[in-house]
């Protein structure tokens, strides 16, 4: 299929291949670089479910996703990255809550790299050997990110946050989690999410859709049995936050805060999913971007630096608004984001400011669409939402400035704020 998206000036070419794996290319004519995405819907968070071909709910250990996510790339008697290496192509790949992504780069050899990655993703190599020694690596991986105070005091804020939702468990799991992972977990658990029908590939590049489809149709496998929509087991969360305050002493030079406001307005996919998205992250800077009245009351008065700064995430069954910085007194910087945001909508949410935010939104995307990597990691997040990025010029310039205040209202409630502060340990 293939659809030309006028305003935009894009097109978009898609196929179901025979397995089920979902192909989307964006061609972009005369440039050099070509960019490729092969990406799971499967992240940290999907650690309940019923493996294809059983009946019964399997809890896997924490940090799964990201355990799989290496010994992908471990192929018998030789390197996957050597093989990209030689090729001349960049390889890389990354888990986060709700995806695993192998992706690479590359300026010549295209076609020999796209049979590559699909090789190595659809073809995994565990023993009990080599799942033993992984563990040893990720430990040090998840030790590393134990004396980060940045990571830290991201996560204790969604532990915080969250009472049962496993968005509040590092990605990578914890150094005890991962030792109950074993070669026979790993095949379950790849065999159920690394199915081609939960499987997405995206191509940005001056390429041939048929040459690609070609070389998909020939390269990956077909003996997977046929998969029914993936029963993920639904945790009950509360809506109140678990906990109001935390802290924890670490090596940094500045005390760090991390505020969060816990969304309640879950459930939402596909464009609705979206709009949420970006109606709040629009509040946010109307707010507190560095264009803002109040983020300049702040900075004049040396409570916050560049640092600053403020975000959404979510996605259908959580979502939290994040601000963020080093600041020499979190304590009363989050009480004066508080006091600010407890004050009437219309006083603080201007429409020329809407306005003005919103049409650098739409100036950001269009700018966008010259960057293969942002057109591929942009687009494949919303395919894997059940939105086409194609549609989203359109999304966004239907906001409307009501909408914008009845989300204000409905999220940013200061029952439902956390604070996570790092402080400094104190010499001596």
């Amino acid at each position: 299929m293939k659809t030309y998206k006028e305003n935009i000036g894009e097109t978009l070419y898609h196929k179901r291949t025979e397995t089920g794996l979902d192909v989307y290319y964006v061609p972009k004519k005369g440039f050099r670089k070509q960019y490729a995405m092969l990406a799971s819907d499967f992240g940290s968070v999907d650690n309940h479910f019923i493996p294809i071909g059983e009946e019964e709910f399997l809890k896997v250990p924490d940090g799964i996703a990201h355990f799989l996510e290496h010994k992908i790339f471990e192929e018998p008697g030789e390197s996957v990255f050597e093989k990209f290496s030689e090729l001349g192509t960049d390889v890389n790949a990354y888990t986060n809550f709700n995806q695993t992504a192998y992706l690479f780069t590359s300026t010549n050899n295209f076609y020999e790299s796209l049979e590559t990655l699909i090789k190595f993703v659809q073809n995994p190599h565990f023993t009990d050997e080599n799942v033993e020694k992984e563990k040893g690596i990720i430990e040090q991986e998840i030790r590393m990110y134990d004396d980060d105070p940045n990571w830290t005091g991201y996560f204790n804020c969604l532990d915080a946050m969250y009472h049962n939702h496993p968005v509040k468990i590092d990605v990578a799991g914890t150094v005890e989690t991962i030792q109950d992972i074993d070669k026979e977990l790993l095949y379950r658990t790849y065999n159920t999410f690394y199915h081609p029908e939960n499987m997405t590939l995206f191509i940005v590049g001056d390429l041939s859709f048929d040459k690609i489809i070609e070389v998909v149709n020939k390269y990956e496998r077909n003996d997977f049995e046929r998969l029914s929509k993936i029963e993920k087991f639904i945790v009950e969360e509360p809506k109140e936050v678990r906990e109001k305050y935390v802290e924890k002493n670490m090596m940094t030079s500045t005390p760090m805060f991390f505020m969060g406001y816990k969304d309640n307005d879950i459930g939402h996919i596909g464009a609705e999913e979206v709009k949420k998205d970006l109606i709040t992250n629009i509040i946010l800077d109307m707010l507190l971007g560095e264009s803002s009245v109040f983020y300049n009351e702040l900075y004049d008065e040396g409570l916050i630096d560049s640092s600053f700064g403020a975000y959404f995430s979510g996605k259908i069954d959580y979502g939290y608004s994040m601000i963020v910085g080093e600041v020499e007194d979190p304590r009363l910087v989050s009480n004066r984001i508080i006091e600010y945001f407890d004050k009437p909508a219309e006083e603080i949410l201007k429409e020329e400011d809407f306005n003005r935010i919103k049409n650098d939104e739409i100036g950001s995307f269009l700018m966008g669409l010259d960057s293969i990597e942002f057109i591929a990691n942009t687009s494949l997040d919303m395919e894997l939402s059940g939105f086409s990025s194609f549609e989203y010029l359109d999304l966004l310039e239907g906001i409307k400035f009501s909408e914008v205040m009845n989300r204000f209202k409905e999220h940013f409630n200061k029952d439902r704020i956390v604070l996570s502060v790092i402080n400094p340990i104190k010499e001596g």
